[in-house]
């Protein structure tokens, strides 16, 4: 459903918001570490995330990423999303047919459009502190065992 891309980029959002909360700083490794992705590709992921204002970089010896903790509440899922993969998930038809709609619709796209509406409503509803703190309490987690 996300790209993968987008994957790496709410579970780094995720883990950055959780380290936000504890007072701490983490830097690319890190992060790549915890959410199982390339370092290099998390680093790009990293810089989106910087640009649409989700998370900060703090530069120099006690640098890394970090999310201001009065921020955290108020982004929401839909945001980081949008931040990587824009509003394509929103769109486009549940069969990959390059043209879907009311007029011309595929054998899904009636079910597939209640879908998108649901997912909308969720990554809009979400927020990073719900994410982060079901993570910080071990009631959710970013990597399988």
């Amino acid at each position: 459903m996300f790209s993968k891309a987008c994957e790496y980029g709410i579970k780094a959002a995720i883990f950055i918001a959780k380290n936000s909360y504890e007072g701490k700083r983490v830097n690319p490794k890190e992060i790549s570490k915890e959410i199982n992705s390339p370092q290099a590709f998390t680093a790009k992921i990293l810089q989106a995330l910087v640009r649409h204002n989700i998370i900060n970089s703090v530069k120099g010896a006690y640098g890394g990423f970090e999310i201001d903790k009065d921020s955290i509440p108020n982004i929401k899922l839909s945001q980081i999303v949008n931040a990587i993969d824009g509003d394509a998930i929103y769109k486009g038809c549940g069969l990959g047919l390059e043209t879907c709609n009311e007029k011309h619709p595929c054998p899904v796209h009636d079910k597939f459009v209640e879908i998108r509406g649901g997912l909308r409503s969720m990554l809009e509803t979400t927020t990073l502190e719900e994410l982060a703190l079901n993570l910080k309490n071990g009631s959710a987690f970013l990597k399988a065992i």
